[in-house]
C-alpha cells in the first residue's frame, strides 16, 4: 500500500517516523497545513485531484515552494497554483503582512549600515531563522524603486547654488576591485531650501564624467544655476563652464589644506592665521587688496605657496561677488562634509560592493533619507536674499555685496 492511499492519520503516523523528534512539531504543521490547502484547492476547483466531474471550473497546476516561519521552526510548503487566476491559503494572509515587515526591518538595517552578519543576527533575534546573502541583497534590491523615483524626479525652479562632491568607494567591475567615485550633489532652491538633486557612481572625476553627471541633471530641469561650490577640479570647471555657464567656487577649506601643505611645520600657524586675514576682509576689494600683498610677503621663503595663491585667487574669492548672509555657507564644501561622513560610515561596514548598482541603491538611499529631514526643517537661506540673486540676471558684484 502506498502512501496516497493510507489514511490522513497513517500518513502523518509515517512522516513523522522519518524525522527527528526536533523536527516533529514543524513536520505536523507542514502535513495539517498542505492538507487544508489540498480540500481548499478541491473546492476552488469543484472536482478532486485527477478527478472528472462536470462541476471542475478550474485545474490545478503544479506547485511553488514557500517557507514557512512559525514557533516551531521552518516549515517548507507546496503551495498550489491554478491554471486560472491564482491562489493563496487564507491562513498565511497574516504572515504576508509580518513578511513585509521583516522586510522593512532588514532594509532599514541595511540602510543603516549593519553587515549581513549583523542582519542575520538581528532576524535570529527576532525568532526566526536568518538570511542569507542573497535573500538580503534581494529584499534591499526593493529599495531600487524608491531610490530610482527620487533621483529621476523633475526638477522645478531655479537653483542659484549647487554644491558638488564625490566619495571613493570600493565595488567590483569585471573581477576587479576598483575605487569608483560617488558623486553627490546639493542645491537651494529659490525657497532658500536644500535638496538632494542628484547621486551618480564615475570611474573618476575626468572632465568628461563630471559633463556626462551636469547634463544629466539639466535634462531632469536644473536651471538658474549661478554658482557652483567643489573642490578643486579642473574638469568640473570645465565642465560647469560649458554645460551651465556657472561660476566655480573652489572649496576655502580645501584649499587651506593645499596652501598648509606647502610650507613647513612650524610656520603652519603663521601662514593660517593670515590667510585667514584675507579671507576676513568685509569686501571682494579688501580681500584681492591683502591677498596680493600676502603673496608678496610669502614669496621669498615659501614660492610654492605664492605660486598657489596666484592661481587659486579668483576661484577661492568667487564667493564674495554673491550676498554676504551666504558667504559663510557658500565658502566651502562642508554642507557636504556631514553626508560624507554618513556614507563612509555606512560603506565601509559593507567594504567591497558588488556592483556599481549596489552603491547607488545604499548612497540613495541614505540620501532620500537626509532629504525627508531637510523638507521638514527650517529654510537654509532666506528668500528675500536667494531671490535677490534669481532676479538680477545681470549678477552686479557691487549690488549683491550690497544686500
Amino acid at each position: 500500500m502506498t502512501k496516497e492511499t493510507l489514511s490522513d492519520l497513517e500518513a502523518l503516523q509515517a512522516v513523522l517516523s522519518e524525522v527527528p523528534d526536533h523536527l516533529a512539531l514543524a513536520e505536523m504543521l507542514g502535513f495539517v497545513a498542505e492538507r487544508l490547502m489540498a480540500l481548499d484547492v478541491d473546492r476552488l476547483c469543484g472536482a478532486g485531484t485527477h478527478e472528472r466531474s462536470e462541476h471542475r471550473a478550474n485545474h490545478r497546476n503544479g506547485y511553488r515552494q514557500r517557507s514557512w516561519q512559525t514557533r516551531a521552526g521552518s516549515v517548507d510548503l507546496k503551495i498550489p497554483k491554478l491554471r486560472k487566476g491564482s491562489y493563496f491559503p487564507e491562513f498565511l494572509e497574516p504572515r504576508r503582512a509580518a513578511e513585509k515587515a521583516m522586510a522593512a526591518v532588514i532594509q532599514e538595517a541595511y540602510v543603516q549600515g549593519l553587515s549581513t552578519r549583523s542582519v542575520d543576527d538581528l532576524v535570529k533575534a527576532m525568532g526566526l531563522t536568518g538570511v542569507s546573502k542573497s535573500q538580503v541583497s534581494r529584499l534591499c534590491g526593493e529599495i531600487d524603486g524608491r531610490v530610482n523615483a527620487f533621483l529621476t524626479r523633475p526638477l522645478e525652479g531655479d537653483w542659484p547654488y549647487l554644491w558638488l562632491d564625490a566619495t571613493y568607494i570600493k565595488a567590483r567591475r569585471g573581477g576587479r576591485i576598483v575605487s569608483v567615485a560617488a558623486i553627490v550633489a546639493v542645491g537651494v532652491n529659490t525657497d532658500g531650501r536644500r535638496e538632494v538633486l542628484g547621486v551618480a557612481v564615475q570611474p573618476s572625476e575626468a572632465e568628461v564624467f563630471w559633463d556626462e553627471f551636469l547634463r544629466s541633471l539639466t535634462d531632469r530641469g536644473l536651471r538658474g544655476v549661478r554658482l557652483i561650490i567643489a573642490d578643486d577640479h579642473k574638469g568640473l570647471k570645465a565642465a560647469a563652464a560649458k554645460v551651465m555657464g556657472a561660476s566655480v567656487q573652489r572649496c576655502r577649506v580645501h584649499f587651506m589644506r593645499n596652501a598648509l601643505a606647502c610650507v613647513g611645520k612650524k610656520d603652519k600657524p603663521i601662514v593660517s592665521a593670515a590667510l585667514r586675514t584675507a579671507f576676513d576682509q568685509a569686501t571682494l576689494n579688501a580681500s584681492k587688496e591683502n591677498w596680493i600683498k600676502l603673496i608678496e610677503a610669502f614669496e621669498p621663503r615659501h614660492p610654492k605657496l605664492a605660486d598657489l595663491m596666484r592661481r587659486a585667487e579668483d576661484d577661492v574669492l568667487t564667493y564674495k561677488t554673491f550676498p554676504k548672509d551666504h558667504w559663510a555657507k557658500i565658502h566651502s564644501t562642508n554642507p557636504l562634509e556631514r553626508l560624507n561622513k554618513e556614507i563612509k560610515r555606512r560603506t565601509n561596514v559593507v567594504g567591497i560592493f558588488p556592483n556599481e548598482a549596489a552603491v547607488i541603491r545604499l548612497v540613495g538611499a541614505l540620501m532620500l533619507e537626509q532629504n525627508d529631514e531637510w523638507a521638514v526643517t527650517r529654510r537654509y537661506m532666506t528668500l528675500e536674499t536667494v531671490a535677490a540673486i534669481c532676479h538680477d540676471t545681470q549678477m552686479d558684484p557691487a549690488m549683491i555685496a550690497a544686500l
